[in-house]
């Protein structure tokens, strides 16, 4: 088993930055493609960002392209999600996933292993 733990998440206002760690236990060497996504209040949740095991390559939705930056450190065991010029509708609580297949991949059903996400509220 992998346990996945998030910390980083708190109020920030609009245009701020705000920098989510996510830590690997466990069976971290089943581990490749890792990911964020999001979940708004009254929202299905989303995906965000996806980064290989390398690091080497990394996917974003639209909506965070350009302001969001994912990036991971293997010798630490964890995930970061860089968040610069954030705004209200960014507000949601974000969760970490991994996944034990190497693909880059957005669909929830595809990640193995979840966090219990941490709290990002963006105030206007």
């Amino acid at each position: 088993q992998v346990q996945l733990v998030e910390s980083g998440g708190r109020l920030v206002q609009a245009g701020g930055s705000l920098r989510l760690s996510c830590a690997a236990s466990g069976r971290t060497f089943s581990i490749n493609a890792v990911a964020w996504f999001r979940q708004a209040p009254g929202k299905e949740r989303e995906f965000a960002a996806a980064i290989s095991t390398s690091g080497g390559r990394t996917y974003y939705a639209d909506s965070v392209k350009g302001r969001f930056t994912i990036s991971r450190d293997n010798a630490k065991n964890t995930l970061y999600l860089q968040m610069n010029s954030l705004k209200p509708e960014d507000t949601a609580v974000y969760y970490c996933a991994a996944r034990v297949g190497a693909e880059l991949r957005t669909e929830e059903d595809d990640y193995d292993y979840w966090g219990q996400g941490t709290q990002v509220t963006v105030s206007s």
